[in-house]
């Protein structure tokens, strides 16, 4: 993580932020901890100076059921060519529409009883 982004590294992720090394390694634990053959790629980039828009794709399976997960990140680069900041965001709806109501109660429970450990900070009110 250190060789591709700035120790004051901040990702925005829909209403969450996160916080230097720590934070993007606990972003990706969420994920991690989710989706079981999770595969990330990236559909289409643009670049304008010292930003980076991408559009991107998560492929993965959550209790069988495979999930396609597309979002646009917005990262902006140092002059060291490390990310500073990203700002993402998803299509959650389309998420919890391939769940199904089932699935979805079953990662409510998970969460619930923390088989699925949400990052910090993500139920404070805004």
């Amino acid at each position: 993580m250190e060789e591709f982004f700035s120790p004051d590294f901040v990702d925005h992720v829909n209403d969450m932020t996160f916080h230097g090394y720590e934070g993007g390694h606990e972003s990706i634990a969420f994920y991690l901890a989710i989706f079981k053959n999770l595969r990330m790629g990236v559909e289409e980039q643009v670049t304008e100076g010292n930003r980076v828009a991408s559009g991107w794709i998560l492929n993965g399976t959550y209790h069988g059921r495979p999930v396609v997960l597309r979002g646009i990140t917005i990262s902006r680069f140092g002059e060291d060519g490390r990310t500073l900041e990203d700002h993402g965001h998803t299509d959650t709806i389309a998420l919890l529409r391939q769940l199904g109501p089932i699935r979805t109660l079953v990662l409510g429970l998970e969460i619930l009883t923390r088989r699925v450990k949400l990052p910090k900070g993500v139920l404070k009110a805004s």
